[in-house]
């Protein structure tokens, strides 16, 4: 799967007149060994731990750059923070996220994916794509435990 990413990279760089390099292969490297959702603060600190040399703004780049070629999902939080997952072909989830620490939880669930399956019919439309975001209070947050 990591070998699949790397290629699918590599060709849409190409396509976009964008030559192969070390710098970009080590962030991809570091991003896919990871499957936390992580901002690009976050994503340059491990990068930079392992390979000082690699700048901020090239990390940046790169992952807009991944998200353009469908490998990372960017989510942008209510704060205007963005995180990037992993985008894997035929998986999807959906998630639940902290607006007090900014904790992301991926779940699915097969009743609400019918549910949207179902209005897209309804209305006549064919659903090619989607995301669900839930914002609110972990329990943590909340000063509760969940249950």
């Amino acid at each position: 799967m990591i070998l699949e990413k790397k290629k699918a990279f590599n060709a849409y760089a190409a396509k976009q007149g964008l030559r192969s390099t070390r710098q970009r292969d080590v962030i991809l490297d570091v991003f896919l060994a990871t499957r936390q959702h992580l901002s690009v603060e976050e994503l340059y600190l491990k990068v930079k731990a392992s390979h000082p040399g690699i700048g901020f703004a090239t990390v940046y780049r790169t992952m807009k750059l991944l998200a353009e070629a469908g490998i990372a999902r960017e989510l942008t939080l209510k704060n205007g923070q963005a995180r990037y997952e992993h985008q894997l072909a035929g998986e999807h989830h959906d998630h639940l996220i902290c607006t007090g620490c900014g904790a992301i939880v991926e779940f699915e669930d097969e009743t609400i994916e019918q549910l949207q399956r179902e209005i897209a019919e309804r209305h006549g439309f064919t659903i090619t794509s989607h995301r669900m975001d839930l914002f609110g209070l972990c329990p943590g947050c909340r000063g509760t435990t969940a249950g």
